[in-house]
């Protein structure tokens, strides 16, 4: 018995899933697990494309051999030799010695780093734009550097409009099950997990993400099979248009993400009563979040939705709070930009880190605007506080709605 999935004519998906592993790449929580896709090809020639992990190579072996049915194997493509989706590539060529592998100059490179050994394996450099006949399907090579490794690549099928698109269009989360996106409410369920992921891994490379979505706009994609997450076979546009959001640095809607550390809760009040004086206004799309007790990645991917931040922080030895200083520098690495922030600050005898995050903003930062409605809290938040935070709330108000609150 097996666990494989057609995916159109002549195509399987082959791969594994992962409910084992707690942190993709020992950092991202994933709580509803991973999935490694791999795809088939049965053709005059075979292929497989990727292959999985190597926690679940002998279960993956099996896929693909119940899909051959018997039959050599032709063609191992590697799209992205990343190890959650090359690490079984030994074991298939194990498997196959007849088989002929096939990627980028260095993508073999990069497997020799890795000690991946594949023996006297006959293998095969593939250029940009090189073709490579199975008989009816016709394949082209499409490089992809930095999305999200320098040596990707992605393989169009001409003849089906398959594009197998490396991590490009993947998700957290596993299958179980699943294989295409309109076999899910991927908006409700998945779509907070295809945000974490593009935005944490792949964020830092927006124009390289633009430029191959400008490759992908020559082409006539009827399908997205990618490393992983669902198959797309619907409503390619919407989710296309999400990645260009993403990877132009654009609000993907207008909103105001509050993020606050706090240390005895009186900064975490004041972040609270923001929110309410939102509401007030008709500010609905609102998400507060305590920095301490979440995940980088939920701010990151927060930060990438939404418009407007509020950083609400206590002033920590002089200095900004630890956890709020680690997301801003984040926020740096992965090259945000094109948002607007507001700023709290708080402290009893220094109130400094309103100062100190718009100085890192400033410097560290693209295209950021800082609002001039700034509120320090000597301590907690008082009487003598209402008017500034309702200015702020009113200059919130005012920029996303797009009018004086009433």
């Amino acid at each position: 018995m097996n666990n494989v999935r057609k995916v159109c004519d002549d195509l399987y998906w082959v791969g594994a899933n992962d409910h084992r592993t707690a942190l993709f790449e020992n950092i991202f929580p994933i709580p509803r697990g991973v999935s490694y896709n791999s795809y088939v090809l049965l053709d005059e020639k075979t292929a497989v494309f990727d292959s999985v992990d190597w926690n679940y190579g002998n279960e993956y072996l099996h896929n693909v051999e119940e899909t051959l049915a018997g039959r050599p194997l032709d063609y191992i493509i590697v799209n992205h030799m990343e190890p959650d989706h090359c690490a079984s590539v030994g074991l298939m060529h194990q498997a196959h010695p007849e088989a002929t592998i096939v990627s980028t100059e260095q993508a073999f490179q990069m497997m020799d780093q890795f000690q991946f050994d594949f023996g006297d394996a006959k293998k095969q450099v593939v250029n940009e734009f090189d073709t490579l006949s199975l008989g009816k399907h016709n394949l082209l090579f499409v490089y992809a550097p930095m999305v999200h490794w320098p040596e990707v690549m992605m393989t169009f099928d001409t003849t089906n409009g398959v594009l197998f698109s490396a991590d490009a269009f993947g998700t957290f989360g596993a299958l179980d099950g699943v294989l295409f996106n309109d076999e899910v409410n991927f908006e409700r369920d998945w779509l907070p997990d295809a945000r974490r992921y593009l935005t944490n891994i792949v964020g830092k490379y927006g124009p390289q993400v633009q430029a191959i979505l400008a490759k992908a706009g020559t082409i006539d994609i009827k399908m997205l099979c990618p490393l992983h997450g669902p198959v797309w076979r619907s409503n390619l546009g919407w989710f296309i248009d999400k990645y260009d959001k993403w990877s132009k640095y654009e609000p993907e809607e207008k909103g105001v993400m509050i993020a606050y550390a706090s240390m005895y809760g009186h900064t975490a009040y004041t972040a609270q009563v923001l929110a309410s004086l939102l509401h007030e206004r008709g500010v609905h799309n609102v998400a507060v979040y305590d920095v301490s007790n979440t995940h980088m990645s939920q701010l990151v991917s927060e930060t990438f939705r939404l418009s407007h931040v509020v950083l609400a922080s206590v002033t920590y030895n002089l200095g900004i709070y630890p956890i709020m200083h680690n997301y801003l520098m984040d926020l740096a690495a992965l090259n945000v930009q094109n948002r607007t922030f507001a700023l709290i600050e708080n402290g009893t005898w220094a109130a400094k880190s309103g100062d100190l995050m718009e100085e890192l903003l400033n410097t560290q930062c693209k295209t950021m605007d800082i609002m001039s409605d700034r509120v320090t809290v000597n301590s907690a938040l008082n009487e003598g506080n209402r008017s500034d935070m309702e200015a702020l709330a009113d200059a919130l108000a005012e920029d996303i709605l797009g009018k004086k609150s009433k």
